[in-house]
């Protein structure tokens, strides 16, 4: 199998490339999936969440608030910190997981591991090739307006809040451009995922 990360800054259009990586028969890890799942109920995770950031984290349903912890935590690198340690070591197990299941199934799968923080997770050094999407960021702001009904200070917000996509590339085997058109965006999505199935 070949683990391939994908990544970039928000509203780059990465979520329109995985799918389009599914389309061409990539098998898909989403992060954000395996987050939400890893503080559902009665989650390990989510004991430690609540033992780091209190009962108010939780509503009343005993469900996380990801509305309220959000906002404790956006905008406080250090609370934001705290949260990811919970978080992130319980996705890592259950991405390894998955890939395994997957590979037990197909050993040439090629696996798109979709994750905003891939980098900034070091999730990065787990993964055979690395891909990033990209977008200049008036299409972010502009997409961000659209999509979240966001100002366009807050759509800047966001984006300031994200490490720098020109630092994400450093690291990149791949560079995708998210504001290509979207029939020219599948071509080359399949371009790569052609290149990357040779590989695995």
């Amino acid at each position: 199998m070949l683990q391939v990360g994908l990544t970039g800054g928000i509203a780059t259009g990465k979520s329109t490339v995985s799918r389009l990586f599914v389309e061409c028969g990539a098998h898909l890890v989403d992060a954000d999936v395996l987050a939400r799942e890893a503080v559902g109920p009665g989650k390990p995770a989510l004991q430690e969440i609540v033992k780091v950031f209190g009962k108010d984290a939780l509503r009343a349903d005993g469900t996380l608030d990801r509305d309220r912890l959000g906002h404790a935590v956006f905008g406080d690198a250090k609370q934001l910190a705290r949260l990811n340690a919970i978080v992130h070591p319980h996705v890592a197990i259950e991405q390894e997981r998955r890939c395994q299941k997957i590979a037990a199934q197909a050993p040439h799968a090629v696996i798109i591991y979709d994750a905003a923080l891939l980098i900034e997770a070091k999730a990065h050094t787990r993964m055979d090739r690395i891909i990033v999407v990209t977008a200049d960021e008036q299409t972010q702001v502009d997409r961000l307006k659209a999509r979240n009904h966001l100002s366009t200070e807050e759509a800047r917000k966001r984006i300031a809040a994200q490490m720098p996509l020109s630092e994400k590339v450093k690291v990149a085997d791949y560079v995708i451009d998210g504001t290509l058109p979207l029939e020219q965006l599948r071509k080359e999505v399949q371009r790569l995922y052609d290149e990357l199935k040779h590989q695995a």
